[in-house]
C-alpha cells in the first residue's frame, strides 16, 4: 500500500514538506549536502521519494537521502533495473478480482 497525503500523493507525507524545512535546504553542494540528507532520516515515504527520483531520473537536490551523485552511481551500478519503485518497494499489490458470476 502507498503511503499518501490528503492530496493523493506521497509528497504530502514527506518530513521535508512539513514546512521546517525550506526547499532550497534540499538543493545544495558540497559538505551541506550532509545536512540535507540528515532530513530524510525517519522520513515514513523516503523510499518512494527515493524510487521517484530514480524513476524519474532527478539530476539535482537530495531525495530519499541520496545525493545526484549517489543516485547515478546507483543507476550506473544497476542498470537493468526498469522500475526502482518495484525494486526498492515491490509492486502495488493488484486490486482485488472481480468476482466471476455463478
Amino acid at each position: 500500500m502507498t503511503i499518501t497525503g490528503p492530496d493523493g500523493h506521497w509528497t504530502a507525507s514527506a518530513k521535508c514538506g512539513a514546512g521546517g524545512v525550506a526547499p532550497d535546504a534540499l538543493f545544495v553542494e558540497g559538505a551541506a549536502q550532509r545536512d540535507a540528507r540528515a532530513v530524510c532520516g525517519g522520513c515514513s515515504v523516503r523510499l518512494l521519494c527515493l524510487a521517484d527520483a530514480l524513476d524519474s531520473r532527478a539530476d539535482f537536490g537530495v531525495w530519499g537521502g541520496m545525493t545526484e551523485r549517489e543516485r547515478r552511481a546507483l543507476r550506473r551500478r544497476r542498470p537493468d533495473v526498469e522500475s526502482w519503485y518495484d525494486e526498492l518497494l515491490g509492486a502495488e499489490p493488484a486490486a482485488p478480482a472481480a468476482a466471476v458470476g455463478t
